[in-house]
């Protein structure tokens, strides 16, 4: 018998398809389609802040042409919460007004292509990287303002072709090569890919997710090509379109380009209930085959069960200004106050509207680097790109990759590839007791010995103070002249403390004679 590959499964999914009966809703009396708007948007916007279930994530997209008008996804960490949610959405003013096309239920897994240790138990032996790409794979977020492409897939059992009759290993080889060109698509597409064996109609559901739709249709044409799906797939009804928060659920209905907005300011999503709360309860009435570009497949994530092969979207992100206590609870915008009132600047690198993930390795920093600018040639494609860059440190034997975005989802997707990189051994942010970082300091070059030695004096006293933990000076592998200082503190009061120290001050005034612009600060919990 042809070995299995082991799976472990994570949130269930529904993927719910309501077209609009566009005639009855013309000829409904203004006040009915008030109400539909109204409680339909908060019965969304409770999905969307999962006011129903301790985890999960939810999303409204628009669909195009006739199989669908509008698609519901949620994950949930149990079946009966999707169940739930189903059933309440008929209690809803909208559901009068909608009619469910079609709907798939599958559960999010990974498979025993990813990691032998991972299903053997042997946990210490699971590096942080592979850690953080299980847990993203396992429970995905779905990004903001995107585009989504859903498709369910099985594997072809021909005469000629059956992907069951392959051994584990020329099904694990198929699948690199599957991966090889998933990578091609780093930070451009991300993928969530749940399986739907004893569930539905195929055996997996495939969810891309990408800001330009023509990165959608490259990615599904160039992997038709490949032997793993021309051989082996057998795909179902594609259906595309885009998200949009609920608060625009009105103009969609009225035929407004939605998202009214982008993204970011004015957005109602994620903040719980619309209209400034749900009097009525939490739901506003009465109560693969492949694509991972960011998540796997195309990273080499094939489809669960069959073909999860450790390529992809490796966890989330860190935003740039994350901050925490000891405790780890966050509290940004504290910090930030603290700090102005230090008269130091507490913003993200390049602007305020960025965000950033950096990661340890422990390779050789050429190897490193040579990696680095392979994944960095396809993030330029990518317009949320501002910067990815290898630095090495003054003292230790690690690396730091920093890359920087402008939006926290293709900032999250990148983090997936970047995990990939040789040797990574730590996470900015996985420390214990509170990070916090100085970012991009840029030297005049006639000053650069003058900020070495002057980093030299305030590491020795650094050294001696209370809750310093480590701080090092990490130098751009392209630009002597660019410096990234990562600090570690046992606490953000001991952080806080070196901030009103006289030494930290002088240090401040000396930058401002040899740096070429203003440092900035930026925390990572």
């Amino acid at each position: 018998m042809v070995e299995a590959p082991q799976t472990d499964e994570g949130w269930f999914a529904l993927h719910d398809f309501r077209s609009v009966d566009w005639d009855a809703w013309r000829a409904a009396p203004e006040r009915e389609r008030a109400r539909a708007i109204d409680e339909g948007t908060r019965f969304l916007s409770a999905r969307e802040s999962v006011a129903d279930a301790e985890a999960g994530d939810s999303a409204v997209f628009s669909i195009l042409g006739h199989k669908a008008d509008l698609l519901f996804v949620h994950f949930r960490p149990e079946l009966d919460d999707l169940s739930a949610i189903e059933r309440r959405y008929e209690d809803v003013a909208l559901a009068d007004f909608t009619e469910q096309e079609t709907s798939y239920v599958s559960v999010t897994e990974v498979s025993g292509y990813v990691s032998d240790d991972y299903f053997e138990g042997n946990e210490a032996d699971v590096d942080e990287g592979l850690r953080r790409y299980i847990e993203g794979k396992l429970k995905p977020e779905i990004p903001d303002d995107e585009y989504v492409s859903f498709y369910p897939m099985s594997k072809r059992r021909g005469e000629e072709y059956n992907w069951y009759d392959l051994s584990f290993e020329e099904r694990a080889e198929l699948m690199a090569g599957h991966g090889d060109v998933g990578r091609e698509y780093a930070g451009r597409i991300k993928q969530v890919i749940a399986s739907s064996v004893g569930f539905d109609d195929h055996e997996w559901g495939v969810t891309l997710f990408g800001a330009d739709p023509t990165d959608l249709k490259d990615i599904v044409y160039e992997m038709r090509f490949d032997p793993a799906s021309s051989r082996y797939g057998e795909f179902g009804d594609f259906y595309v379109g885009r998200r949009f928060p609920p608060a625009d659920l009105g103009a969609y209905l009225s035929g407004a380009k939605v998202p009214t907005n982008e993204y970011g300011g004015g957005r109602d999503h994620g903040d719980g209930d619309h209209h400034g709360g749900d009097h009525h309860g939490d739901d506003g009435h009465g109560d693969g085959d492949h694509h991972g570009g960011g998540d796997g497949h195309h990273g080499g994530d094939h489809h669960g069960g069959e073909d999860d092969h450790h390529g992809g979207d490796h966890g989330t992100t860190d935003s740039s200004t994350g901050s925490a206590d000891g405790d780890g609870n966050v509290d940004e915008e504290a910090i930030r106050g603290e700090l102005e009132d230090l008269d130091i600047y507490a913003g993200k690198p390049h602007g305020e509207d960025v965000y950033a993930t950096v990661l340890y390795s422990e390779a050789d920093v050429g190897e490193l680097f040579e990696e680095v600018d392979g994944l960095r040639g396809n993030f330029d494609h990518y317009g949320t790109h501002v910067k990815t860059a290898v630095y090495e440190a003054n003292e230790g034997d690690r690396s730091a990759v920093v890359s920087i975005w402008e939006t926290a989802s293709a900032a999250e997707t990148a983090a997936g590839f970047l995990s990939e990189l040789p040797e990574i051994v730590e996470r900015a942010g996985e420390e214990s007791g509170f990070g916090t970082m100085g970012m991009f300091y840029t030297i005049q070059p006639e000053h650069r010995e003058e900020f070495l030695e002057k980093f030299d004096e305030v590491g020795g006293l650094l050294s001696e103070m209370d809750g310093h933990i480590e701080t090092d000076l990490m130098v751009n592998h392209e630009d002597e002249n660019d410096t990234f200082i990562a600090s570690q503190w046992r606490s953000k009061d001991d952080a806080m403390e070196f901030f009103r120290s006289d030494a930290f001050h002088e240090t401040v005034q000396f930058g401002r004679e040899v740096l070429a612009d203003r440092p900035r600060h930026v925390f990572l919990a």
